[in-house]
């Protein structure tokens, strides 16, 4: 009888502790939004690399963080909405690439905000200055429109018979001016006539490839832009299909099957994205974070999609490019 009081009251004790531990477990998670005017299809390495930078500081998605992904589909009128929806939510960080980043800014002051992008960061006024951001927004830049005069140049070298080289440029994309601009200073170095394009929707993609035949381009620029990203795998393929030698901005457009890209490394952008986002949730401060910069820059070839062109590299483009693909 008294073996049966003793595990009595026992339970009782188990019973007491149960569900203060249950309650521990159902603790919600932090949730991170994620804000991009992309695709997710075409984001897909990069939203890899940024759980990587996760996963170094000790967060593993669905174990001790949640994310909630908004994805604009190059629709950018949407964004601010989309922001609006995350700083409502009160989320624990904000994770945006432009225009997402600048949209979120202007709508919270509290909510840290880890910015990824191509471009100048204190020029589109994110952050006060790149060694010490203020405020509640920080995060990594990688080169992007600072390299794509390089990529007409690169164009040129490939094709420099090409007479005519077209650029495809997102009208609605804070960049667009500047990358216009500098493109235009660039193909008057080199004695080329650049006609720029215009799509902000896959709807203008036809329009843009009847219009390159039109104008017999010799060669397609890809602008710098989150929309083109999201879109590379369609890009590419419509690129092959329409024999129009073309460079893309990132690596996953040229694995996708594109001929050639020339860019900033978007990926250890990503993961440091990663890294600083799991160092705020930590209890670190966006001000106190200097804003990294990714400065190398990659050259990736697409050799099977050269072939079926027709086209052969000059063996100094070859020997620069940091991957070939066979």
């Amino acid at each position: 009888m008294k073996m049966r009081r003793r595990e009595f009251i026992a339970g009782l004790g188990s019973a007491a502790v149960w569900p203060l531990a249950a309650r521990a477990q159902q603790r919600p998670l932090p949730v991170i939004g994620f804000l991009n005017g992309g695709s997710p299809g075409g984001y897909a390495p990069l939203v890899a690399a940024f759980r990587q930078g996760l996963k170094e500081t000790g967060y593993v998605e669905g174990q001790n963080v949640a994310i909630e992904f908004r994805w604009a589909e190059g629709q950018y009128d949407r964004v601010p909405a989309m922001a609006a929806e995350l700083v409502g939510r009160r989320v624990a960080v904000i994770v945006a690439n432009t225009p997402g980043n600048v949209a979120a800014k202007a709508l919270t002051t509290t909510i840290p905000i880890v910015f990824t992008g191509a471009g100048d960061p204190v020029q589109i006024g994110l952050v006060a200055s790149l060694a010490r951001p203020g405020g509640n927004v920080t995060g990594a830049a990688s080169l992007g429109v600072e390299v794509v005069p390089k990529q007409l140049e690169l164009a040129h070298e490939l094709v420099p018979t090409a007479a005519i080289i077209a650029v495809l440029v997102n009208p609605t994309s804070p960049n667009a001016e500047t990358l216009s601009r500098d493109l235009q200073a660039a193909a008057r170095i080199l004695g080329v006539q650049l006609h720029a394009l215009r799509a902000s929707s896959e709807r203008d993609f036809d329009t843009v490839l009847a219009t390159i035949a039109q104008l017999r381009a010799g060669a397609l620029v890809i602008g710098v832009d989150p929309f083109f990203i999201g879109r590379g795998e369609q890009l590419a393929a419509l690129t092959l299909r329409h024999a129009i030698p073309t460079i893309f901005q990132d690596r996953a457009s040229v694995a996708a099957g594109g001929l050639m890209s020339y860019g900033g490394n978007n990926s250890e952008m990503y993961r440091i994205a990663g890294v600083y986002t799991g160092r705020i949730l930590k209890g670190e401060k966006p001000s106190e974070l200097p804003v990294q910069q990714v400065t190398k820059v990659e050259l990736i070839i697409n050799m099977r999609t050269a072939k079926t062109l027709g086209l052969t590299f000059p063996l100094t483009l070859l020997g620069r490019a940091d991957e070939v693909i066979e």
